[in-house]
């Protein structure tokens, strides 16, 4: 079994690769030969690139939990709020990646059978991130929530790429209009009322109608 040091080189490898050849021009050997390591190894750890692309997301969803799961969840507050914070911590835990992260999403635009195999892991990843704003991901109603979810985020990644604001006010002002557009369609709000009277501010989240542009 490949040791978590040998994978995590073979993962930053390949994430540096994708930064500056694109997904469909990373072979395995050229990831093996980034990460200094043997082909044989690098075998031993992934078995194709879209593993790795997997790892990544995966590793991504453990920086997100290890930060807060459900149990500091206070379920007094709307799930917006929750899953609102959930997200925002997401794109901080792929901000150190953001090149690669344009990267794959320029390829997933010009290869659709990549575009449905970056759906289906981000589904899976955002029911993770449901499970840590304590928003219920099971069942069919689950699965409904966690592709809703996966495609807002997408959404939200795109303006995320494009927002140069240290602050990020363009990406929370889009994420907060998102959830509030999804809200009722994916069932993650107990009351929608609660919206109007949102309780203590969060990541300058109060702000973000200030700070935002109006276009």
């Amino acid at each position: 079994m490949a040791s978590e040091m040998l994978r995590d080189a073979c993962l930053r490898a390949f994430l540096d690769l994708v930064a500056t050849r694109g997904f469909e021009r990373v072979s395995l050997d050229a990831v093996a030969a980034q990460a200094g390591v043997a082909l044989s190894e690098l075998r031993a750890a992934y078995g194709t690139p879209l593993d790795l692309v997997a790892a990544f997301l995966r590793a991504t969803d453990r920086q997100v939990l290890a930060e807060g799961g459900p149990d500091g969840v206070d379920l007094a507050e709307p799930a917006q709020e929750r899953l609102f914070e959930v997200l925002m911590r997401r794109l901080d835990a792929l901000e150190p990646h953001k090149a690669a992260v344009a990267s794959l999403m320029r390829s997933a635009r010009r290869n659709p059978l990549l575009a449905l195999a970056l759906l289906r892991l981000s589904v899976r990843s955002q029911r993770w991130m449901l499970a840590a704003a304590g928003i219920d991901a099971t069942g069919l109603s689950g699965d409904a929530r966690a592709h809703g979810l996966a495609l807002l985020f997408g959404r939200l990644v795109d303006v995320w790429l494009e927002d140069d604001d240290p602050g990020l006010a363009r990406t929370m002002a889009q994420l907060d209009r998102e959830l509030q557009t999804g809200a009722k369609l994916l069932g993650m709000l107990d009351d929608l009322a609660t919206i109007a009277t949102l309780g203590k501010p969060r990541r300058g989240r109060a702000k973000v109608e200030e700070t935002a542009p109006t276009s």
